[in-house]
């Protein structure tokens, strides 16, 4: 026993709690931790930009339920992963953000990488900032961070560990780690919500469950195709919440928008929404009720009571564990009879199947070396091995993928959220590579996404991370431009051109295999090619810019009404007198 730095104090810290992956990126401020993680079975993921080492960490903590860990250096590696901070404040991800800092008895000298407050700049986008200004305080505020990010609604935490407070030292004598609880007893549902979500349940006929988020858990996974299965209600998912029922599970009816497809088209919109962990917002409709229809019966079950009630009123609100709601209305639903809605459920699976049905006679190659977008996610999807988990970046390029793509399970199919940020698809893989050692990974992207963080084919070199990254590569922001074309007419093109770059000679340069494709024909063999050799491999896809996915248009809105000025992404505004 002797004296301990309060570098060795935080890994031993963070390993008491059973951390076993840190994500980072160097810096002198870290040096003291970073050198002690090995001692104390904590593998570093070393990346090149701190925004990736904070995605990689969301991505780790959602497939693994556990916290994700972010180590990143004072001044500019902080600003670098604030980005990070709110993507998974936005998107309830538990991540704990470490920061160095200049030492404390330097404070206001114009000190290096100092002379702005983190904690001050970190609270508003985290559920606790804090300044550790003690060795010896480091073991129960990192276990009150690491509590507090996965409490009741998850969310990123921060701590700023000052430089002398890295390399300071004390007693190892007096060292007290931190301990998991026993036992973690989440909020259930009452029995009167329970029967009344019931009552409400028996009396519809064209009932849809929404899962999001907040249903990752394992119990989820369990009971939700329980409770399904007993009253034969069909199971949507919003994004975060693909993978908690099955893939090939017949009540599976895929992306929430099929309940608009319902109601737009076979005129027959759902008359009870259950969303269990699915927030109300932008990827449940938003106002406009095109998925959760104004018409229908809502119930609302979040471990948030502040998100109950964010858009409408609910006919039931629950503050509660998605699973354990879950379980409870499993267990109750057992001891009534279900007349099971087949024809809804038949109708929904077959507007499920006909999504992409306008695009299947489409030219496979629309000129030479130029494949249609359709058919290169179609053949992508289906030569991907069923277990791979997939990360998607971009605007334009996931959407063509989305109606083919499947998740291996759980927290395992993941993309842009909720801040909309481009260049999480490098991080995001890089998480999940470290979350299933030896299963294959995915990152589904396009041309402009990649762009973000090309360097990171580096950091999957280096670790012999199995990630194949497919490129849509069409020589445009897609999204963008054709946002432009509907809106402002295609002579009025702004900052939207991209080069048919060479991305996969990019990869090669820094140790990945590459390959150009130009052929839709040639993808498959590419993919199973990729994922069979275990090595990190980007796919260069070529594909036409001019075509426009339909997502785009829907996005922009009604550009057919004198009454409204089009604004992309957001509701219209109104055009005013006259």
């Amino acid at each position: 026993m002797g004296r301990i730095s309060g570098g060795v104090v935080l890994a031993k810290s963070l390993a008491a709690l059973k951390v076993s992956e840190v994500f980072a990126l160097h810096g002198g401020h870290l040096d003291s931790f970073l050198v002690a993680c090995a001692d104390n079975g904590i593998r570093l993921t070393d990346t090149r930009h701190e925004a990736t080492a904070g995605h990689a960490a969301q991505a780790y903590s959602r497939a693994t339920g556990r916290i994700g860990v972010a180590a990143i250096t004072a001044g500019p590696g902080f600003t670098n992963a604030l980005t990070c901070m709110v993507d998974a404040w936005l998107d309830a991800t538990p991540v704990l953000f470490l920061a160095g800092s200049p030492p404390l008895r330097e404070v206001a000298t114009n000190p290096l990488q100092g002379g702005f407050d983190q904690v001050a700049m970190a609270a508003p986008v985290t559920k606790w900032a804090h300044r550790i200004t003690n060795v010896e305080r480091i073991p129960d505020l990192v276990d009150k961070a690491v509590r507090i990010a996965q409490s009741g609604r998850p969310g990123p935490v921060f701590l700023e560990l000052p430089i002398d407070i890295m390399f300071g030292v004390m007693h190892e004598e007096s060292l007290q780690l931190p301990s998991l609880p026993a036992l973690n007893a989440p909020p259930a549902p009452s029995a009167a919500a329970v029967n009344r979500i019931l009552d409400l349940l028996a009396a519809s006929t064209r009932p849809a469950i929404i899962v999001g988020g907040g249903a990752l858990s394992a119990r989820c996974t369990a009971e939700l195709p329980n409770f399904a299965e007993i009253t034969g209600t069909p199971v949507l998912f919003s994004s975060k919440g693909n993978g908690v029922i099955p893939a090939d599970h017949p009540l599976n009816l895929g992306a929430a928008g099929t309940l608009a497809v319902a109601a737009l088209v076979a005129k027959q919109p759902a008359d009870l929404v259950i969303q269990i962990g699915a927030r109300s917002g932008l990827f449940l409709g938003g106002r406009a009720g095109s998925i959760v229809p104004h018409s229908a019966k809502l119930i609302q079950i979040d471990i948030d009571g502040s998100e109950i009630g964010r858009l409408r009123t609910p006919d039931v609100a629950v503050t509660a564990d998605s699973g354990e709601a879950l379980a409870a209305l499993a267990s109750a639903a057992r001891g009534r009879s279900w007349r099971k809605p087949i024809a809804w459920t038949g109708l929904l699976a077959r507007l499920l199947a006909a999504g992409m049905a306008p695009f299947e006679g489409v030219p496979t190659e629309t000129r030479e070396g130029v494949i249609h977008p359709f058919h290169a996610a179609r053949e992508v999807a289906r030569a991907l091995s069923p277990d791979t988990a997939i990360a998607y970046d971009g605007g334009e390029a996931p959407s063509w993928f989305q109606p083919f793509g499947r998740s291996p399970g759980p927290g395992l199919y993941m993309g842009n959220g909720y801040l909309g940020t481009l260049g999480v698809g490098q991080g995001f893989s890089i998480g999940l590579a470290r979350a299933r050692p030896g299963k294959p990974v995915a990152a589904i992207m396009g041309d402009g996404a990649a762009g973000f963080h090309i360097a990171e084919f580096d950091t999957m070199a280096r670790h012999g991370l199995p990630i194949l990254t497919v490129i849509f590569n069409n020589a445009c922001w897609g999204m963008s431009q054709h946002g432009q074309e509907l809106v402002f007419g295609r002579q009025n093109l702004a900052a939207v051109k991209l080069a048919p770059s060479a991305y996969h000679t990019v990869a090669e340069g820094f140790g990945c295999a590459g390959e150009q494709i130009t052929r839709a024909a040639d993808i498959g063999p590419a993919v199973r090619r990729a994922q069979a050799s275990g090595k990190p491999t980007c796919l260069n896809i070529m594909t036409d810019g001019d075509i426009a996915h339909p997502v785009t248009a829907m996005l922009v809105g009604s550009l057919n009404t004198k009454d409204e000025i089009p604004v992309p992404y957001y509701e219209n505004l109104p055009s005013g007198p006259g």
